[in-house]
């Protein structure tokens, strides 16, 4: 995979020369039309736009990407897709399939039509971002500096402003997030462990993103993060920004988040109603969230059942040790 990336760059780079050395010896050349020096600053994010071809059904460029630049596992990928490994394999192969017969040419896309492979770069970005966020640093901060290049070339697009905006704010608390092997909640989290300056850098991007008039899924996301991070934070209009999120993306998981901030705000049979009817059952998060919801109203059997079930299907280890304490205090 390492080689594969760096041939994919080592191509790039021949061709940039090759068109700069072209228009010196005032030579006609096809190679002009096709690579426009400078057109993407960023060689890693000239990958990303390669293959997120508009051919493809839009998961299915994610997926591929991820897995060809991104270096993720299938397994990895089902996850963050919420599908079984199966589907996932499956959903590769005939992206595949597709570019073979197709004939779909490995080419960076001039400036115009960027526009037209965003949204799937964006995915790519926010997806590397995510599975960052779970421990491997190295992942968040590649996601980042991807954002950063993307706001470069595309500075007008408020959902770029806004996804770098949701990265910089919630990779701020990433010091404060792991304790003793494991995930330590928001609100018992050392603020002074926080990056003040990088929370306030992703304030000033989502304003910006606001000002270029967005309202969209990524900007949502990067005011939800904003308003995570106030104290005392206001719950009752996270869940009502959740709402909007949930009828934006209409994503389960974003409901999920919904009934998390509903409990939070004091609502917790409301929350449960939510939860029950959501149909995320080989997701980890929605079973811990349940779990944390009985306990809450004291139904011992049912939030251990729900901790043992979130258990079986959690994936790190930090997260794991969480859980297993969570579950130990229902003894007592």
């Amino acid at each position: 995979m390492t080689t594969a990336r760096n041939r994919a760059i080592d191509r790039i780079r021949r061709d940039r020369t090759l068109a700069a050395k072209t228009r010196l010896l005032d030579v006609p050349s096809t190679w002009e039309d096709e690579v426009e020096e400078e057109t993407i600053p960023d060689e890693r994010l000239e990958l990303v736009f390669t293959c997120c071809h508009p051919a493809l059904a839009l998961e299915g460029q994610v997926a591929l990407t991820l897995r060809t630049l991104g270096g993720l596992r299938t397994e990895e990928l089902a996850r963050a897709f919420l599908v079984p490994e199966e589907t996932m394999a499956k959903r590769l192969v005939r992206a595949k399939r597709k570019i073979k017969a197709a004939g779909i040419p490995f080419r960076v896309p001039p400036a115009h039509l960027l526009p037209d492979r965003l949204a799937a770069v964006l995915a790519v970005v926010y997806l590397i971002f995510n599975e960052g966020y779970g421990g491997r640093s190295d992942l968040a901060s590649e996601a980042i500096r991807l954002g950063r290049a993307l706001a470069e070339l595309m500075p007008d697009e408020p959902e770029v402003q806004g996804l770098l905006a949701l990265m910089l704010i919630n990779d701020a608390r990433r010091d404060a997030r792991f304790a003793d092997g494991t995930v330590v909640l928001l609100h018992d989290q050392d603020r002074s462990l926080w990056n003040v300056d990088q929370i306030e850098a992703g304030r000033a991007t989502l304003d910006r993103a606001l000002a270029l008039g967005g309202r969209n899924r990524y900007v949502l996301e990067a005011a939800i993060a904003a308003l995570h991070v106030d104290e005392p934070q206001d719950w009752p209009q996270l869940a009502a920004l959740y709402g909007e999120l949930a009828r934006v993306t209409g994503s389960p998981v974003v409901e999920l988040n919904q009934a998390a901030a509903l409990a939070e705000a004091g609502d917790v049979d409301a929350a449960l109603e939510l939860l029950e009817g959501l149909d995320l059952e080989g997701y980890h998060y929605l079973h811990s969230t349940r779990a944390e919801l009985l306990r809450r109203l004291d139904r011992v059997d049912e939030a251990r059942a729900a901790y043992d079930r979130a258990l079986e299907l959690v994936h790190s280890d930090p997260e794991r040790r969480f859980l297993e304490r969570r579950r130990e205090e229902l003894r007592t």
